[in-house]
């Protein structure tokens, strides 16, 4: 049987109608056509499917939609202030960090979380900020050039 939820998603009060165990991730995709959030592995291994519940970083294919009563959420959509793209988004386009697109909503949620906590991280802590996050298409430099880049911005 299908509940209500409210919730807050990109700053809009949002009235869910969905099964308690549906996964956010499908919700976000087909109810709110939110489709930023990607799905890579289904088992919140790759966090293509990152997005923040309360400020916190999580994978939305783990999360069943009921506990998210309440929530402030925030998935890709969000990030930009208007037609103003993050610094995270604007280095991306700029480094090149971006390949296919699978990976990128997720790996700039983490550059975003990462740098809000530490805004001039060292090398090894752009790693281990980015480290729940996979990309089959390049060797991550790209990725962590942008990450920089975002920094000096």
């Amino acid at each position: 049987m299908k509940i209500d939820i409210h919730c807050n998603v990109n700053e809009e009060t949002i009235l869910l109608h969905a099964y308690p165990m549906e996964r956010l991730l499908d919700v976000l995709r087909e109810q709110l056509h939110l489709t930023g959030t990607k799905e890579g592995c289904g088992e919140g291994e790759c966090g293509a499917c990152s997005i923040f519940i309360n400020g916190e970083i999580v994978n939305s294919c783990l999360v069943p939609v009921a506990q998210v009563e309440g929530a402030e959420i925030k998935t890709i959509e969000g990030v930009a202030n208007g037609e103003q793209l993050h610094a995270v988004q604007q280095a991306f386009i700029e480094c090149g960090g971006a390949q296919c697109g699978i990976c990128t909503p997720g790996m700039v949620l983490a550059a975003v979380n990462l740098l809000e906590r530490n805004p001039n991280p060292s090398e090894a802590e752009i790693r281990t900020g980015l480290a729940g996050n996979l990309c089959r298409c390049t060797g991550y430099m790209k990725i962590f050039a942008s990450v920089v880049r975002a920094c000096q911005k």
